[in-house]
This record gives structure tokens, C-alpha cells and sequence, in this order.
């Protein structure tokens, strides 16, 4: 009678500790990615940003295919803050101050949606003259001092095409690139260099008197530099821009590409310049 009763293996349930498959939730990932791109658009609009450098309006510091770091907040925020500018031109900054003389900044062209990198050369007040490519600054000339020659190595970043470009043999057996260097040294001691290879358009201009609120900028490469010399119309500056314009300051080099990557990995290592990584792009000052 109890062998009638014994349950047949065969009818016993199969046991399993495996849970059941959790379900993606889609919502909740999605929100995830939307608070990650929101937080880097704020880290990059209030904070800092990368900034590419595409030209040579900059040389000799900075070099097309330098990968930069941008502060936003040294000079307080403005309607150009934000990484995109769709903002239309507000007046003033929240915590707000003007940038240095010598300070490399980002500033956005009034009635333009880019970015340029220029050099801060005079502030409110000031009368900026130049002549025969000298810098006069309130009737005085800003002081120069010939630096000799650099020699900058060409790739496909730096061409050596301009019309004043002097192209010579290294002894590594590269060709380079030879520029004229001139150091200036603006009032309060901050020096930094610069390349005038002879007459430009840009060598003579003013005298001009920067407004209230408005910095007068320059690149460093003063024959090749669409600044605060010339017309929007020639996309330069159109003379000294307002203090809203501009978006942030230039910290430092990250690291440099040379322009000689291909989609093939195996060129990506030999396109990085060296010695270009950490450099700082504050000016020198009189100390040091």
C-alpha cells in the first residue's frame, strides 16, 4: 500500500535557481545619458573646455593642431559662455572682471558663432597706435627685443607657405620653418614672443582709443592675424571687442598633433608632437 503511494520521480517539478531575466528599463538609461551630457555641457560651459587651434594667427606659442584648456571662469560668465552660442548678446557679466594685459583669450567676433585665440594688448581707456609694426601703447612703445631666429618644424600642420616663410634644411634632416622672433614686454613686466617678418597690412593702424568695457586683441603671428586691426568685413575683430565676447582664458597645452594621421592606427603615436604637452600660456613676467 505505501509503494502505491510513493510519488513517481517523473511527476516531481523541475527546480531551477536561476532568477527570471530582468528587463531592460530603456527610461531609466536613457535619463542616465541625458543627466551625462548635461553635466558635461555644464563642466564645459561654466568650468573648462578643450579648444582646437586651427590657425597661425598664434605662432610662435601656439601651433595649428595644439589641443588647449580654456577656463570660463577667470572674467565671470556672458551670453558666450555657453559651449554653443545661441544665446543673443546680453549686457554685462555675472561676477565679472576684466582680462589682464597679456592674457590669451577666446573671444566670439560680435555677430559671428566662432571662436578665435588672440592676445589682450590694451584695456578701456587705453590708446593703441601701430607703426612700422611697433606696438605703441598710451603714446609709448611697447618694448621689443629680437629674440634671432626659431626654427619650427614642417608638416602637414605647418606648411612654411606664406609669402615671407623661409624654408631651411635641419641637421636631423627635416626641413623647417624660419621665423623672426621678438619678445615684447607690456607695462606690469609680461613679456611674450612674437613673429614680424616684415611689412603686413596690419603694421601701421590708429591711433584708436579702446572704449569702456571693450579689450583691444591681437595675435601673436602679426603678419598673419585677423584682429582688432581690421573690419569684420576682412573677418577680423573690427576693432576692440566688448567684454561680453569673450569666453574664457588659455591655461595650457594638453598635446599637440602634427597632422600626419591617417585612419590607420599604427600612425596615430608618430603624429603627436613632443615637448608640446603641459606647456603654459601665460605670459612671462618680469621676474622670472
Amino acid at each position: 500500500m505505501a509503494d502505491d503511494l510513493a510519488l513517481d520521480p517523473s511527476d516531481t517539478p523541475p527546480s531551477s535557481d536561476t532568477p527570471p531575466a530582468r528587463r531592460t528599463n530603456w527610461w531609466a538609461e536613457v535619463k542616465g545619458i541625458v543627466w551625462l551630457v548635461l553635466a558635461v555641457l555644464g563642466f564645459h560651459s561654466f568650468v573648462a573646455k578643450p579648444f582646437y587651434i586651427p590657425s597661425e594667427s598664434m605662432m610662435p606659442g601656439l601651433l595649428v593642431g595644439d589641443r588647449l584648456v580654456v577656463t570660463k571662469f577667470p572674467y565671470g560668465y556672458s551670453f558666450v559662455t555657453p559651449t554653443f552660442h545661441l544665446l543673443p548678446f546680453l549686457n554685462g557679466r555675472l561676477f565679472g572682471s576684466l582680462p589682464a594685459r597679456g592674457d590669451v583669450v577666446i573671444v566670439t567676433p560680435p555677430g559671428t558663432t566662432t571662436d578665435y585665440i588672440k592676445r589682450v594688448i590694451g584695456l578701456p581707456g587705453d590708446r593703441i597706435q601701430v607703426q612700422g609694426g611697433i606696438v605703441y601703447l598710451n603714446g609709448r612703445a611697447v618694448p621689443r627685443r629680437a629674440m634671432g631666429d626659431r626654427l619650427i618644424a614642417i608638416d602637414p600642420n605647418n606648411r612654411c607657405a606664406g609669402d615671407n616663410d623661409v624654408q631651411v634644411p635641419g641637421n636631423d634632416g627635416r626641413d623647417y620653418c624660419r621665423y623672426p622672433i621678438f619678445r615684447e614686454t607690456l607695462p606690469g613686466g609680461r613679456s611674450y614672443d612674437t613673429i614680424d617678418q616684415g611689412y603686413s597690412f596690419g603694421d601701421n593702424f590708429g591711433p584708436y582709443t579702446v572704449p569702456a568695457n571693450h579689450v583691444f586683441l591681437m595675435g601673436d603671428n602679426r603678419d598673419n592675424s585677423a584682429d582688432s586691426r581690421f573690419p569684420l568685413s576682412e573677418l577680423g575683430l573690427g576693432g576692440a571687442v566688448p567684454w561680453e565676447n569673450i569666453g574664457g582664458r588659455a591655461e595650457f597645452i594638453t598635446f599637440s598633433l602634427d597632422g600626419s594621421a591617417t585612419l590607420n592606427p599604427l600612425t596615430w603615436p608618430q603624429s603627436f608632437r613632443s615637448g608640446r604637452a603641459g606647456v603654459s600660456l601665460h605670459p612671462q613676467k618680469a621676474a622670472e
